[in-house]
């Protein structure tokens, strides 16, 4: 299972927290060494966008944040910012061991729009790999991931548990002109992105939680998921089942404050 990283800061900014620990989909038997590679010089890779059957617009309210700027940068000049902000969520700390600094926008946009697809590729996630390796466990006849794999993403799961969900939706709506701007440039010209974080929120909330590790099936060159009910799912929400069932509902616990805040506009007027 290649790692990823997902982390729900990006959706917190861009629903502030969700995408901040998006970390870990699919890791590979052999680990390749991490290296940040700037988004500007790797293309996300092409799909199709997902069109849900019954669209449904959820404007961004326009609410003002006396506390920042009114001018915000453009973005290919907004990463000074964005680390601004995101320190003042986060600590400097949590930023400087949890966040790339770079390409910070465009990063959590094609994040966010790959979540619900099969794969999203390591080089656009805007969170650090988790700490430690990747480990199965022997159950049975077959293998599962180990129980202990949760505690690597225990580091995130605090960090977005200690986000106040009303500031990180108010730097999201702060800054929303330019995650607009990094998905039109991603080959939307026509999409609202609020929408597309919307469903993305959803389709996190849908992940199963299974009561057992879910078997694993003998890898190749990745390790898979043996029900292929499971290995079917998108990669957020194979994702979520992999950093453990009590991680996972701690997260989706923070996910839905998000999704109340921005589908119905209560948004504050300061960050």
């Amino acid at each position: 299972m290649k790692n990823l990283a997902w982390w729900l800061v990006p959706i917190a900014l861009t629903a502030g927290a969700l995408y901040w620990f998006y970390t870990l989909s699919h890791r590979q038997a052999v680990e390749p060494p991490q290296v940040a590679a700037p988004l500007a010089q790797v293309a996300p890779p092409p799909v199709a966008p997902l069109v849900p059957q019954a669209p449904t617009h959820f404007p961004v309210p326009e609410t003002p944040a006396p506390e920042l700027p009114k001018e915000i940068p453009t973005l290919e000049e907004s990463d000074s910012a964005l680390r601004q902000a995101l320190v003042g969520l986060l600590g400097q700390g949590a930023f400087d061991n949890l966040i790339w600094p770079k390409d910070i926008v465009r990063r959590i946009v094609a994040t966010i729009d790959n979540l619900p697809r099969g794969r999203v590729a390591q080089s656009v996630l805007p969170v650090k790999k988790a700490p430690g390796k990747f480990t199965v466990a022997q159950n049975g006849d077959g293998l599962t991931i180990d129980a202990a794999n949760a505690q690597r993403y225990r580091v995130y799961v605090a960090a977005l548990d200690a986000v106040d969900s009303h500031r990180l939706v108010a730097l999201y709506v702060h800054f929303y002109p330019l995650f607009q701007q990094a998905y039109k440039d991603l080959g939307y010209p026509n999409a609202y992105f609020n929408d597309r974080l919307i469903a993305v929120l959803d389709d996190l909330l849908a992940a199963p939680e299974p009561a057992q590790p879910p078997r694993l099936a003998e890898p190749h060159l990745m390790y898979q998921y043996a029900d292929p009910d499971i290995e079917a799912l998108s990669a957020g929400q194979k994702t979520m089942i992999r950093i453990g069932v009590a991680n996972e509902i701690r997260v989706k616990g923070k996910l839905r404050e998000i999704r109340a805040l921005l589908a119905k506009g209560d948004v504050p007027t300061s960050p």
